[in-house]
C-alpha cells in the first residue's frame, strides 16, 4: 500500500511531508521499484542506493525551477517517481512508458539528457553561467557518481567549475561502484576519505554554533586554514577550487538535508561527498550490485533473475579467451564493461592481460594504441555508443600509424529499451571514416568467432567487429566471407549485413509466395566496401539495401555513389534509420516502426519493381 508515494506529484507535496514520514516514503519508493522492475526490467541497484539522496534533492531543490543534472542518468528513477510519473513505470523503458534516463521532452523536471557519463559538471556549469549572464535566480546542482568520476571529462568540468566562482553544487554519490567496483587513483582517494565521516558532523555543528558569532568564527577559521595548509595534505577538490563538504551518510536523511542546504546556501562552488550503498534495502542487490545493476525480469520476493540465453558478447569473449590461450601477445581492454562485453571470463583466466580502465573510452583506445606500437595485440571491447567518445583517438592514435588494434563494437544497431542514448546506429558512419579501418559485421555466433580470428591474424591496421546486443536469429551460418549470396532470383536484389539477414530471409519467403524471386547479398565486411563483388552478383537493376544504422554514411549511400561513378543505372530503395534518433522499445518494435523489418523490405521490393514497370 503506497499511502505516501501515490500522493507525491509536485515539489510542494514533498516539502509539505513531515520530516518523520520521509523514511516511510523512502521505504515505499524502494518497495515500488523492486516490484515494478521485476516485471519491466531496468536499473535496480543504482536507484535503490540513491533513494534518500533523490528524495532530499527534490525536497531541497525545486526541480520545476532549479536544474538538477544527473550524471550516469540511470540513477533518476526515484526523481521520476517524485515528479508525477509513477503511472509510466508500468512500461518503463518500453514503448509508451517512461525512459530509463532523464529526458527533457518527457518532463521539464529532467534538466538534461544523460545516457552516458562524466558530463554533468560541464553541463551544470554551462547552465550556471547562463543563469548568471541572464541575471536569473535559480540553483544548479550536478549529481555525479556510480563510476562517472573515472571519466576524464569529469575532471575538465571540475577544474573549470571550481575556478569559476559560480554558485554551483556538485554531489559526489560515492558508492565505490560503477557497474562493478571502481578502478583507478580517484577510487583509492575516495576510499581514504570515507573513513572520516564523523569529521563532517563535527564541522557542521561547529559552524552552526561558533559560526553564529562572526568575529570569533572568522578568527578561528583563519588560524584553522593556516594550520591545515601547513600540516595536512591537500584535498584534491579544495585544490580545484571547490569547498569540500563530507563525507555524509547518504542514507541519513536529516544529515543529508542539512548538508545539502548548507552547500546550496554557500553561494560558491561546493562539492558534497555523499556515501551510499548500491542496492540498499534489497539483500540480493546489496550482495551482488553488479548483477542487479541492469536487470531483466526477476522474482521480486527471492531476487532470482530470469535466465538469459547466449549472446554475441559471450561468443566474442569466449573466442577471445581461446585465442589468448594460444597467443600470449593478446591483451583485452574494456571501459568499465567487463561483464557487458563478455570479458569477465577473460579477466578471471588471464588477469595479467586484462585491463579495465574505468569509464574512459578515449584513454582505453589511446592505451591500446600504445600497446600495439610496442608489439602487443590489443583487443578493446566497447559499446558502440560509448566508442563515439574516442573518435579522436581512433584517428590520431590508431589510424595515423596504422596500428593493429582490434575493436569489439558491442551493442551495434538498435539496443531496445535503453533508447536513443544507447542505440549503436552511428558506428558504420564514423568507423568507415577512419583511414585504414577494416569493419566486419558478423551475423551469427560462429561468424563472430571466425571474424575475430580473421581480424587478429588476417588483417593489418585498425579492425573492428560490430555485433548486436542479445542472441542470434534464424541465420546460423559460419565463415568469414566478404560476400555471401542466397538465392538466384532475378526480380530484385536485397543487400544486408549483420543480423538484418534474418529480416531479408523472412522477406524473401514472403515475396516468393507472391511470385517475386529475389537474390540476397549478405556482406560480411563493409569497410573496405566490396563494391566489385556486390556489383558482380547483380542480375537486375532493381536493388534494396536494408540497414540498421543512420542514413548518413550508410552502406546503401556508398553503393549508389560507386554505381553512379561507374555509370550503372540502378533502381534502388535505401531502408535505414534516417537521422538515427530512435526512441525506446523492443528491437523488433523499432525495426517495424522505422520501416526496416521484413514487411518493409517486401514493400520496398514491390515498390521498386512496380516503378520499373
Amino acid at each position: 500500500m503506497l499511502s505516501i508515494l501515490e500522493h507525491i506529484h509536485t515539489h510542494e507535496d514533498l516539502v509539505a511531508l513531515p520530516d518523520e514520514r520521509l523514511p516511510e516514503l523512502c521505504a515505499e519508493v524502494r518497495a515500488f521499484l523492486i516490484e515494478s522492475l521485476s516485471h519491466t526490467g531496468g536499473h535496480l541497484a543504482s536507484n535503490l542506493g540513491t533513494t534518500e539522496l533523490s528524495v532530499v534533492l527534490d525536497r531541497v531543490y525545486d526541480p520545476w525551477r532549479d536544474r538538477i543534472v544527473f550524471d550516469v542518468g540511470h540513477q533518476c528513477y526515484t526523481h521520476k517517481l517524485l515528479t508525477g510519473r509513477m503511472a509510466g513505470f508500468e512500461r518503463l523503458r518500453h514503448s509508451g512508458g517512461v525512459s530509463g534516463f532523464p529526458k527533457p521532452s518527457e518532463s521539464d523536471t529532467d534538466a538534461f539528457i544523460a545516457g552516458h557519463a562524466s558530463n554533468s559538471v560541464s553541463v551544470a556549469l554551462g547552465m550556471a553561467r547562463a543563469r548568471t549572464l541572464a541575471g536569473e535566480n535559480y540553483d544548479v546542482v550536478a549529481v555525479i557518481g556510480d563510476g562517472a568520476l573515472t571519466g576524464g571529462l569529469a575532471y575538465e568540468g571540475l577544474s573549470n567549475a571550481g575556478q569559476s566562482g559560480e554558485p554551483l553544487v556538485v554531489i559526489l554519490n560515492d558508492n565505490g561502484m560503477s557497474i562493478r567496483g571502481n578502478v583507478g587513483g580517484m577510487a583509492r582517494l575516495l576510499s581514504r576519505m570515507r573513513v572520516r565521516p564523523a569529521y563532517f558532523e563535527f564541522k557542521r555543528r561547529y559552524r552552526e554554533t561558533v559560526g553564529k558569532v562572526k568575529p570569533v568564527y572568522n578568527a578561528i577559521h583563519r588560524v584553522k586554514e593556516h594550520v591545515k595548509g601547513a600540516i595536512l595534505p591537500a584535498n584534491v577538490f579544495d585544490d580545484l577550487g571547490f569547498y569540500y563538504l563530507g563525507p555524509v551518510d547518504g542514507h541519513n536523511i536529516p544529515a543529508l538535508e542539512s548538508a545539502l542546504k548548507w552547500a546550496r546556501d554557500m553561494r560558491r562552488p561546493v562539492l558534497l561527498h555523499v556515501i551510499t550503498k548500491k542496492g540498499c534495502g534489497y539483500p540480493m542487490a546489496e550482495l551482488h550490485p553488479d548483477k542487479y545493476h541492469g536487470v531483466s525480469q526477476y522474482d521480486a520476493l527471492t531476487g532470482v533473475l530470469k535466465k538469459s540465453g547466449p549472446t554475441f558478447s559471450m561468443a566474442f569473449g569466449g573466442e577471445l579467451e581461446n585465442l589468448a590461450a594460444e597467443d600470449k601477445s593478446i591483451v583485452a581492454l574494456t571501459a568499465a564493461m567487463a561483464d557487458g562485453t563478455g570479458l569477465s571470463g577473460f579477466e578471471k583466466r588471464f588477469p595479467e592481460r586484462f585491463f579495465d580502465t574505468g569509464i574512459a573510452e578515449g584513454h582505453t583506445v589511446a592505451m591500446a594504441a600504445g600497446m600495439a606500437k610496442q608489439g602487443a595485440k590489443p583487443v578493446a571491447a566497447i559499446y558502440s555508443s560509448f566508442l563515439q567518445r574516442a573518435y579522436d583517438q581512433l584517428i590520431h592514435d590508431v589510424s595515423l600509424l596504422n596500428l593493429h588494434v582490434v575493436f569489439g563494437v558491442d551493442r551495434a544497431g538498435l539496443v531496445g529499451e535503453d533508447g536513443e542514448t544507447h542505440h549503436g546506429v552511428f558506428d558504420v558512419a564514423y568507423l568507415s571514416s577512419v583511414p585504414g579501418m577494416t569493419l566486419w559485421c558478423p551475423a551469427s555466433f560462429a561468424e563472430t568467432r571466425e571474424m575475430l580470428r580473421a581480424a587478429l591474424y588476417d588483417c593489418k591496421g585498425p579492425v573492428a567487429l560490430r555485433y548486436p546486443r542479445g542472441g542470434e536469429g534464424e541465420y546460423r551460418g559460419s565463415g568469414a566471407d566478404v560476400v555471401r549470396v542466397f538465392g538466384d532470383g532475378k526480380d530484385a536484389a536485397i543487400v544486408v549485413y549483420g543480423t538484418m539477414i534474418n529480416e531479408a530471409l523472412a522477406a524473401s519467403r514472403i515475396l516468393a509466395a507472391e511470385g517475386v524471386n529475389v537474390k540476397i547479398i549478405k556482406l560480411g565486411r563493409i569497410c573496405l566496401l566490396p563494391c566489385d563483388e556486390v556489383f558482380a552478383q547483380l542480375e537486375t537493376d532493381t536493388l534494396v539495401v536494408a540497414e540498421e544504422v543512420c542514413a548518413a554514411g550508410c552502406v546503401g549511400e556508398k553503393l549508389l555513389a560507386q554505381a553512379a561513378q561507374r555509370g550503372m543505372a540502378l533502381r534502388a530503395r535505401l531502408l535505414n534509420l534516417g537521422d538515427g534518433i530512435v526512441g525506446q522499445g523492443t528491437t523488433q518494435e523499432l525495426r517495424h516502426e522505422r520501416g526496416i523489418d521484413a514487411e518493409a523490405i517486401v514493400s520496398a521490393v514491390k515498390g521498386v519493381i512496380a516503378h520499373e514497370r
